[in-house]
């Protein structure tokens, strides 16, 4: 009955720029298919209510439709589709209110080894979609949202952390997590990006040894640390393009490449067109419909 619950309330609150009055609440409705689109994932859970919904990480693809969440531990470079009409929620994970949590929860067992993957799909429980529900019946109530909304956000977290994908949402408030580290990485690569690095000056940053950084980057991010460059650089340059569609070399060179060839050859292998071709595509797409 809560996902019934949901999607109705769902519906009834879409809005066509995605917002809502509750701070880092989205809602999302998807009336047709668009192209596979590249962004950045963000640290949040997604939960799909009605359709299904693809995203692909480096070698790694998940999809979740009806009753099923996903969590984004660390913000990394996806491309997501939404297969036919869709209707969800993404909710930023907030890591200090998850350290609190934490600090009031008492300690949960660590996991050892290698970093949990960023990326994870689980069912939503019946507590969570309940938990899910209230917070949205807040946005009929203005009055109480103010007060009340933090409370169920924080109620929702906890069915996080203390569910399946537990492990995952813990390590966003530790500090001294492996996870942890590979964020501030993620941080350092995305702030950066244009510069050529060496993975060693990445995990003197991340505070780990050359071989443990590589080893939990990849697990996280399944990508090497040069691989998410890569993404990053070509993301940031599909943005610039479709401003600039005809200055291929100029933007090519503002991401960080010394190679126009190589650019052209990376971005096609990305995008599946030609810099130039891509960007006068996505143009024409826009102006007749938004992307979601």
């Amino acid at each position: 009955m809560s996902l019934d619950e949901l999607t109705a309330l769902l519906d009834k609150h879409a809005r066509p720029d995605w917002r809502t009055p509750v701070d880092g609440l989205l809602i999302s409705r998807v009336d047709r298919p668009a192209p596979p689109s590249a962004s950045m994932s963000g640290t949040v859970l997604a939960v799909i209510a009605r359709g299904e919904k693809r995203l692909a990480l480096g070698d790694r693809v998940y999809s979740y439709g009806p009753g099923q969440y996903l969590v984004a531990s660390v913000d990394m470079p996806v491309t997501g589709e939404f297969l036919g009409p869709a209707l969800g929620l993404g909710l930023t994970l907030d890591p200090s209110v998850i350290a609190d949590l934490l600090l009031h929860a008492g300690p949960f067992p660590r996991s050892g080894g290698v970093a949990p993957s960023g990326i994870a799909v689980s069912d939503a429980t019946p507590e969570l979609l309940d938990a899910l529900v209230r917070l949205l019946r807040l946005l009929d109530q203005p009055r109480d949202r103010p007060v009340l909304a933090p409370m169920v956000i924080r109620e929702i977290l906890w069915r996080l952390i203390t569910g399946e994908q537990g492990d995952v949402v813990r390590q966003l408030g530790l500090a001294d997590s492996s996870l942890a580290h590979v964020a501030r990485a993620v941080r350092w690569i995305r702030e950066h990006y244009t510069r050529p690095f060496q993975v060693a000056d990445v995990a003197r940053v991340a505070g780990m040894s050359e071989s443990a950084f590589y080893r939990n980057f990849q697990a996280v991010t399944a990508m090497s640390p040069i691989q998410f460059q890569k993404q990053i650089r070509l993301q940031h340059a599909r943005l610039l393009l479709a401003a600039s569609p005809g200055d291929v070399a100029g933007v090519g060179h503002r991401v960080g490449y010394d190679s126009p060839s190589q650019f052209s050859r990376e971005y096609r292998r990305q995008f599946g067109a030609p810099p130039r071709a891509d960007a006068l595509r996505l143009r024409d797409v826009s102006a007749g419909a938004a992307l979601p």
